[in-house]
């Protein structure tokens, strides 16, 4: 049955993911073998909560969660009833963004915390009755929440391909072929819900014609890289792809390093967010995982940021990947919080997509060179299919 999650709270400060939330909750209850209850959830703030801990409880003052089984107080006609009912949990969202604060959590995995301690009380285990009691809670707590930090999301993130290196075999020649343009339409047929070019100053391998081409024939949606110069912003603003990604561009770079330094360009990157947004077109920052970054980004009108995973893909030790991980899970976070759609990507390969694909507040993956390297010797069809898997299955409850 499904998890009702619902609001009483408006906050101007915090955005909540209740996708994310209703998809943890149906997994504790999976969890609990209860998948079969109804259970409502209602977010609200501390004045509301004040009043239901003093109406029912006889406590003043607020308290971060309130559980009421269906059960209490119910006419015994109702378990006549064909449905199953826990009951409600009621979570004072003012009071989970000080307990977060204070236990350096993010405000999902707070929120996560009280719904999990809720349910319990739904289900009969109470800390209140004895010490015993307390520990038996606990434990029972832990052992939920360990389960639901190693599942895996159930969010579909979307695959976007950068064909870009198509076009760098082609200009090795200087000939027609391949055709950036074909092997788009061919990752579109295997599953790509996007198609990302980076059209670069020194055109050392996207050229004018594939861009213009590609805005005839991508049926998904064109994604254009690009540095924010004269030349490339007049040719966006007339080609109108369906969003830009707004990247650091160095003739001497093989391929982009690093993110944008958003805090020391505002004003140059905020004129070019204001011509995209005239002309209709959404802007995307490619930005390494730094809450500076993020803050800076969403201050200058920024649509999407998309963070960088180099760091994270580089790494040459478990423990440094781990590192890299928990930074680009935790930031990625703080972009969606305060109304950033977040996509993330650079050197994601077929070991380390499938963890970043996992991540509920991360909406699409931006990943080229790993693909088309994988498709010299399988094809890009399949390739792409590859890839796809494995962000689809990051997607499942595992």
């Amino acid at each position: 049955m499904p998890v009702d999650l619902s609001f009483h709270y408006n906050c101007q400060d915090c955005r909540i993911n209740s996708r994310l939330l209703q998809r943890r909750a149906g997994a504790l209850l999976r969890e609990c073998r209860i998948a079969d209850h109804g259970l409502s959830i209602l977010m609200v703030d501390d004045q509301e909560i004040s009043w239901l801990n003093d109406h029912y409880r006889h406590k003043n003052g607020p308290t971060n969660v309130l559980s009421f089984p269906f059960a209490d107080g119910a006419d015994s006609s109702l378990s006549m009833l064909p449905v199953k009912e826990l009951g409600d949990i009621v979570i004072s969202v003012d009071t989970a963004l000080r307990e977060a604060k204070e236990f350096n959590q993010s405000l999902h995995d707070r929120l996560t915390w009280l719904i999990t301690h809720g349910l319990l009380h739904l289900l009969g285990y109470d800390h209140e009755l004895s010490d015993t009691d307390a520990i038996i809670m606990q434990d029972k707590e832990q052992e939920l929440l360990t389960k639901l930090q190693h599942s895996r999301s159930t969010a579909m993130t979307h695959l976007a391909i950068n064909v870009d290196h198509i076009a760098t075999i082609r200009q090795a020649r200087g000939g027609v072929e391949p055709d950036p343009v074909t092997a788009a339409a061919i990752c579109e047929m295997a599953g790509a819900t996007g198609i990302v070019v980076h059209l670069r100053e020194d055109r050392r391998h996207i050229q004018d014609r594939d861009v213009r081409l590609l805005r005839q024939t991508v049926k998904t949606k064109l994604n254009l890289e690009m540095g924010a110069n004269k030349e490339i912003i007049s040719i966006a603003l007339d080609l109108k792809p369906d969003m830009v990604t707004l990247v650091p561009e160095k003739r001497q770079e093989l391929t982009t390093e690093g993110g944008l330094d958003v805090t020391s360009q505002k004003k140059m990157l905020a004129k070019t967010i204001d011509k995209m947004r005239k002309a209709g077109i959404p802007v995307s920052l490619f930005v390494d995982p730094d809450t500076r970054q993020i803050k800076a980004a969403h201050e200058i009108g920024a649509t999407f940021v998309e963070i960088h995973t180099g760091r994270y893909c580089d790494a040459t030790s478990e423990k440094s990947r781990e590192q890299e991980f928990q930074t680009i899970a935790a930031i990625a976070e703080e972009a969606y919080q305060i109304g950033l759609r977040v996509y993330a990507g650079h050197g994601l390969s077929y070991q380390t997509t499938a963890r970043i694909a996992a991540l509920d507040t991360i909406e699409e993956l931006s990943i080229g060179h790993a693909i088309i390297a994988r498709a010299a010797f399988t094809g890009l069809d399949q390739a792409v299919r590859d890839m796809l898997a494995i962000v689809q299955e990051a997607g499942r409850i595992s």
